[in-house]
């Protein structure tokens, strides 16, 4: 296996004196995210000036270590880099019931104690939870881990739909390109929008996501193919805009509304309002992106009726106003 070093490029000519951020080096090293965190704060930007961060990758215990891909990585400095870092991010972790060395523990409940930042990416939150400094706090990780998370820590009020949390200098992000939105905004908060947007740019992402991880997520929609509800499905996809009833979906099935009900759900996995709503979403959010039109009129051709109603449940699903996810996915809208 090729051995790679995880330092930093090549400083510019004026090396920056800014805060320290230290990322964790561990076996297994979840090697995406730390990439993320070595390019956002690990990469020169002398347009900056000398006042940018300073990186350095820190292994957290003996080699030899290895990360995803079949990489073997040593790290720039060992943990005593933890007693100088102002942020310090855990890139991931090794698996959500992992155990958490205690001398980490111990260093980076020092490390907050005379004041420094705490950032976590994905199942990094799990590290973060064994210092019980998220005790009280509100915490996100990516959704597929929320509910480990909360069994695992009852103390801590899990959010699976945020991206990222930041409370008393320490934040946690949800997936791993989620990582990418907090470390922006802790640049938006250390150095202000025009850098943040700077960095943005360059890693040619949006400046700052509006919503959450529901925008994201997969909707289960299938339907057994011989389900007699099949072809009800295709009707009143083809026609989002009529005042679609149970009643009424029940008689084009020749069936009562009470088995109608039942038939569906063992069928799709979900109530007919539910599904309803949820294919009136989907059908909304590519209007959004693809048209012009104004909210009242999306709103009629779905089937919701008024902007007022399309804004509650994309709120309500999304996390996001109609307005929000347009400007954050069409490209053309300023």
């Amino acid at each position: 296996m090729p051995n790679i070093t995880t330092s930093a490029q090549l400083p510019p000519t004026t090396a920056p004196t800014g805060p320290l951020v230290v990322a964790l080096v561990y076996d297994g090293l979840c090697t995406f995210e730390f990439g993320l965190t070595a390019e956002i704060f690990g990469l020169p930007r002398p347009e900056f000036g000398e006042d940018w961060y300073r990186f350095a990758s820190c292994a957290i215990e003996d080699g030899p270590l290895r990360a995803a891909g079949g990489l073997s990585i040593s790290a720039d400095q060992g943990i005593d880099a933890l007693d100088h870092a102002d942020v310090i991010v855990v890139p991931g972790w090794k698996r959500a019931d992992a155990k958490v060395p205690e001398n980490l523990r111990d260093r980076l409940v020092s490390a907050h104690r005379r004041g420094a930042r705490l950032v976590s990416i994905c199942s990094g939150a799990f590290v973060l939870a064994a210092t019980g400094l998220l005790d009280g706090k509100t915490a996100t990780t990516h959704w597929r881990y929320a509910e480990q998370l909360r069994a695992r820590f009852p103390s801590i009020s899990v959010d699976e739909a945020s991206l990222y949390r930041l409370e008393n200098r320490v934040c946690t992000s949800a997936g791993s390109a989620a990582g990418i939105d907090l470390m922006l905004e802790i640049i938006r908060r250390d150095y202000g929008p025009e850098k943040a947007n700077s960095v943005a740019r360059r890693l040619v992402v949006p400046a700052q996501r509006q919503g959450g991880q529901a925008q994201f997520l997969e909707r289960p929609v299938s339907c057994r193919p011989e389900s007699a509800i099949a072809p009800l499905l295709e009707d009143v996809r083809r026609r989002l805009a009529k005042n679609w009833t149970i009643e009424g979906m029940a008689a084009s099935c020749h069936m009562s509304a009470r088995t109608f009900q039942r038939r569906f759900i063992d069928a799709v996995g979900l109530t007919p309002g539910d599904w309803l709503t949820g294919e009136r979403i989907e059908a909304a959010k590519e209007i959004l992106i693809t048209g012009r039109q104004d909210m009242e009129t999306v709103a009629a051709m779905v089937g919701f009726g008024s902007a007022h109603t399309l804004r509650h449940h994309f709120r309500k699903r999304l996390g996001l106003s109609p307005t929000d996810y347009r400007h954050t996915f069409r490209s053309d809208v300023a």
